[in-house]
């Protein structure tokens, strides 16, 4: 299969979409239609996880009122399927 082409426009959209989501307490449920039930990974704080259902069990075990972010780098990359791989580098800053 072909590369996408359009793999950098489609990272940026989906992080914005993502952290749209994200941000708004009342959709955040949500992202679980955005993580592929058994392969999606997430890596929090050195801890790696597997699955939509332990990713946002990850989420919603995070106890904060207000969130900030600094991305530092969206990477995205092509996949051989079509797909794109997209890593996230950033800072958060929380208030509990």
């Amino acid at each position: 299969m072909a590369l996408n082409p359009a793999y950098e426009a489609i990272g940026k959209g989906f992080v914005h979409q993502y952290y749209a989501i994200f941000d708004d307490p009342v959709q955040r449920p949500n992202l679980i239609n955005m993580y592929n039930t058994e392969t999606s990974f997430m890596t929090f704080e050195g801890q790696q996880i597997q699955g939509a259902v332990k990713i946002m069990e990850k989420i919603t075990s995070l106890s904060f009122q207000k969130i900030n972010r600094i991305i530092t780098a969206v990477d995205s990359q092509p996949m051989f399927d079509g797909g794109v791989l997209i890593n996230v580098l950033g800072r958060l800053q929380v208030r509990i």
